[in-house]
């Protein structure tokens, strides 16, 4: 069966991790540490020389995670993450060449928006799951207040400044499907093999979000 990124996005509920891998060899434990923490689907970005093999890894030894390659800027990259075994790829923003990389190898694709033209652009290419980036706190959450009246149907992830502070500002919102986080899995902790803190952290966020679902 073929994935959909909105498919993608009703799995991440409520936090994609956003994970920047330095050492291969801790690659597996991080995901591992995230899944048991409740996390199905994680984003691994391409901005280390050990990024794809670590997607390679983490594909070979936990199947159950669905795992993406983010941060894909040149067209090339796509057909390079899915050789390494990724799911479905996002990036910072958006052009008709990274769309047609993402068509050409078959990929689920969320793109990166931020002004109503960048939504109008992508709808145009036929994307109703988007990447709202950078996500800057109330500001992001008043912008995708006024998105939801005209462009009703389209599923947000903001990322890139989403906190546990305002985890639930963003989850509240009709429009957002889930949010991309990297203070899941800090630098700080990955370094110190600190993976039990790594799924408290994982399942505070779910813990947070069960909360919101129980109230509505």
């Amino acid at each position: 069966m073929t994935l959909t990124m909105d498919e993608v996005l009703q799995r991440a509920r409520p936090v994609m991790p956003v994970l920047v891998i330095d050492d291969l060899n801790l690659a597996v434990d991080l995901a591992r540490a995230l899944h048991a923490g409740g996390v199905e689907v994680l984003e691994v970005t391409l901005r280390t020389a050990c990024a794809l093999k670590a997607v390679e890894v983490i594909r070979r030894d936990l199947p159950d995670l669905l795992v993406g390659a983010g941060t894909l800027i040149h067209a090339e990259q796509f057909a390079e993450a899915r050789d390494a075994g990724a799911q479905f790829a996002v990036s910072p923003g958006f052009t008709a060449r990274l769309a047609a990389a993402a068509e050409q190898c078959a990929m689920p694709y969320l793109p990166g928006v931020m002004t109503p033209s960048e939504v109008l652009m992508a709808l145009e290419h036929g994307y109703r799951s988007l990447k709202l980036f950078p996500a800057n706190g109330s500001t992001s959450v008043k912008m995708l207040k006024s998105f939801k009246g005209p462009f009703t149907g389209i599923r947000f992830c903001p990322t890139g400044g989403v906190t546990p502070d305002n985890l639930l500002s963003f989850l509240r919102l009709p429009n957002v499907a889930c949010v991309g986080g990297t203070w899941i899995a800090p630098e700080s902790l990955v370094k110190a093999r600190a993976w039990d803190q790594i799924t408290q952290l994982a399942a505070e966020a779910r813990y947070l979000a069960a909360s919101l679902e129980h109230s509505a």
